[in-house]
């Protein structure tokens, strides 16, 4: 916070500066003119002593030309460079008196309509802390930012991490009131209150749950959520189609696959054991998840390019935000290449292929290893985010 008062200073000491300056230069030029007006008097009174010393017949009318030309020789002598007297200014107390208010209400202006409360709790927020002190921050941010869905989630989950669902659960809920009813906070927010509610299955939670995967399909906490209800009520093939169906939109090296894969091995002992019999669980179809792309180099850049320069092969949304939707990235050498981008490769969880209906495939060289900018880049034409053949895409083009 010092620094930010420091920057303040400098401000003010620029605005008085535009007030001092002109009262300094008002003061050189009032010295001047009074020295002006002493020199005017004392050429006056030489002239008045002449004219007496003529008149006592001391001087005659040739010396006394001579003595008046010699005065006023002498005054414009004193007063060349003088510059001329202005007619107006302001008082002398003015500008000391606007210098005294310009500090003063630039800084009630600020405490005011400004925001220092924010720029400290934003300084704050970037600094390591005890859990508590996070959550005090965090509290304080979505009071001072009431309408910010992001500062309401982060304070949610960090609820949630402290076993607090309850409150979780209102934050879920504002923040999605805010965002649009996104599928992953709808989620979320349905197993705030699972727990919240002491793992009873509610209307709400039913709903809020099939809203979310209605929306998307792959949303991994209802998923998670449906699987757990199904277990707990003893309907163990519905466990299984939805712990199998989140089992295989998890990441390969996620940490609960194996605990996820235990449950999906005990609710099939358990049906088993009830005399029911165990199915394949169905996965979901992805139409518009799935999009393999062949990605080669013209001919004429195979010179101009090295085996280990970065290639980033990405989907972006056509309408929708600028990030990439999903992004695989292989090198130089590896070209030609096919890889696949689907759901899974999303570099955000609300940024899916599925959620958008038409999508631009785009493959870059990058020596620096950046996905943002290269030396080289291909882009495809506008095309379904559902479509199913192979695509081809060729780098060709200098990256602008």
């Amino acid at each position: 916070m010092i620094d930010f008062w420091l920057a303040v200073g400098l401000l003010l000491l620029v605005a008085l500066s535009f007030l001092l300056i002109p009262l300094l230069r008002g003061r050189r030029v009032q010295r001047e003119e009074d020295r002006t007006a002493l020199n005017v008097a004392l050429y006056q009174e030489r002239l008045a002593e002449l004219q007496e010393q003529q008149t006592e017949g001391v001087l005659s009318a040739a010396q006394m030309n001579i003595g008046r030309a010699e005065a006023a020789r002498e005054l414009l002598a004193d007063t060349e460079g003088v510059s001329a007297e202005r007619v107006s200014r302001l008082g002398k107390p003015w500008p000391l008196l606007l210098a005294m208010l310009v500090p003063v209400a630039g800084l009630a202006l600020y405490l005011h309509f400004g925001a220092s409360d924010r720029f400290e709790l934003t300084r704050e927020l970037g600094q390591a802390g005890s859990p508590e002190q996070i959550t005090d921050r965090l509290e304080r941010a979505v009071k001072a930012q009431p309408d910010s869905a992001q500062s309401l989630y982060l304070l949610a989950r960090t609820y949630m991490a402290q076993d607090r669902p309850a409150d979780a659960a209102k934050m879920f809920e504002r923040a999605a009131a805010l965002a649009g009813r996104q599928p992953e906070l709808l989620g979320q927010w349905a197993q705030a209150l699972y727990f919240a509610g002491n793992k009873a299955w509610t209307p709400q939670i039913q709903g809020l749950a099939d809203e979310a995967l209605k929306t998307d399909p792959n949303e991994v906490t209802s998923l998670g959520l449906k699987g757990i209800n199904g277990f707990e009520s003893q309907h163990f093939q519905q466990a299984m189609d939805y712990w199998t169906r989140l089992l295989a939109v998890l990441p390969p090296n996620d940490p609960s696959r194996s605990a996820l894969q235990g449950g999906i091995a005990r609710a099939r002992d358990r049906l088993v054991q009830n005399g029911g019999q165990v199915r394949e669980a169905p996965l979901p179809a992805a139409p518009g998840a799935h999009l393999h792309v062949r990605v080669t180099l013209s001919d004429s850049l195979k010179d101009k390019v090295l085996p280990s320069d970065s290639v980033f092969v990405f989907a972006r949304a056509v309408s929708g935000p600028p990030a990439p939707l999903a992004v695989k990235r292989v090198t130089v050498a590896d070209l030609p290449v096919e890889v696949e981008l689907t759901d899974a490769d999303a570099m955000m969880p609300q940024l899916k292929l599925s959620n958008f209906p038409e999508v631009q495939l785009v493959a870059r060289v990058s020596r620096a290893g950046q996905p943002t900018s290269g030396e080289w880049i291909g882009r495809s034409q506008p095309l379904p985010s559902k479509a199913t053949g192979p695509q081809s895409l060729t780098i060709d083009s200098p990256d602008q």
